[in-house]
């Protein structure tokens, strides 16, 4: 590995981040990771209407090579590309842009009047603030200070 997981992710997701969009899809995540004792490098991708598995060989097919060509990793490890699921992690300015009239969970680095952990429907991002309606009433939550989101799916 040249480099611990942090930085190879980000190495990974500067390098295959244009190609994804240029093939039409949005880069939502990447992870790698140690897994049964084996290197698992996983893209999680989207677009409008979802992704299917065609989509999914067809990614994986444009950035195998990217990335191996590149000689980020420097060991053997699998190359899974699949869809964010249910509930699709909240990363960049543009997820929570997207997510804003949904259901999300937030978790947050330090308390906040508080508490960390929050659920409620994102009202607004505006200014680096998420604004979540909550039982109970609204928080303002600084997104600097969100250690972790997701997309709460709701079955109807």
């Amino acid at each position: 590995m040249r480099g611990n997981v942090a930085t190879v992710s980000k190495q990974v997701i500067d390098l295959i981040e244009p190609a994804i969009e240029e093939m039409g899809y949005d880069l939502v995540d990447v992870e790698y990771l140690s897994a049964h004792g084996r290197w698992v490098l996983r893209v999680y991708i989207d677009k409008s209407g979802g992704v299917d598995v065609e989509d999914c060989a067809r990614v994986s097919r444009g950035i195998g090579d990217l990335i191996d060509v590149k000689d980020i990793i420097d060991h053997e490890y699998v190359l899974e590309v699949s869809s964010p699921g249910l509930n699709r992690p909240l990363k960049k300015e543009r997820d929570f842009q997207w997510a804003i009239g949904k259901k999300v969970r937030v978790k947050t680095l330090a308390p906040i009047e508080g508490r960390r952990n929050y659920t409620g429907y994102l009202s607004k991002f505006q200014g680096g603030i998420l604004t979540l309606s909550i039982e109970g009433g609204t928080v303002t939550l600084p997104w600097k200070e969100v250690a972790k989101a997701n997309l709460v799916y709701e079955f109807k």
